[in-house]
């Protein structure tokens, strides 16, 4: 039987290669990532706390693809750490913004420059006006399967 007979053509689906590719840029990442003890939800949250001052443990896990649960697991380890830190009464409501500290930036500048390494490898093949539309591409995928307004 061939691929085509039971459905999805691995070699020529989109979604099969948008999943090998990443897997194979997060494996890259942990490798660059693991000899500074990160892990790429680690790192992903530094980067999002330094682009975003001050968001939720909520913010954080939707923005890194982790549940809740993972991300307050985190963030204690990160506050133990002193990478960052939370208030311990919420300003404002119940959310505890959480911002880095200048540990927390030191160990995101080490680790940034160590992904951008890997992102570059990835994209070495590409030429800039590919890389554009790689991008467009990427960002209308994501727009069509985003789900509808109210949804």
């Amino acid at each position: 039987m061939s691929g085509t007979d039971a459905g999805i053509d691995l070699e020529t689906s989109i979604g099969y290669l948008l999943k090998e590719a990443s897997t194979a840029l997060r494996g890259a990442m942990e490798a660059v990532l693991k000899p500074m003890g990160m892990t790429v939800t680690h790192y992903s949250c530094l980067e999002l706390l330094a682009q975003r001052p001050g968001l939720s443990s909520s913010a954080l896990a939707r923005g890194a693809f982790v549940t809740r649960q993972s991300m307050n697991v985190l963030l204690q380890s990160l506050e133990r750490d002193g990478a960052v830190t939370r208030p311990t009464a919420a300003p404002v409501g119940r959310v505890l913004p959480v911002r880095l500290t200048e540990s927390g930036r030191r160990d995101l500048a080490r680790a940034s420059a160590a992904v951008a390494v890997v992102e570059r490898r990835m994209l070495s093949a590409l030429t800039a006006e590919d890389q554009d539309e790689a991008r467009r591409i990427m960002r209308g995928l994501v727009v069509a399967l985003a789900p509808p307004l109210g949804a």
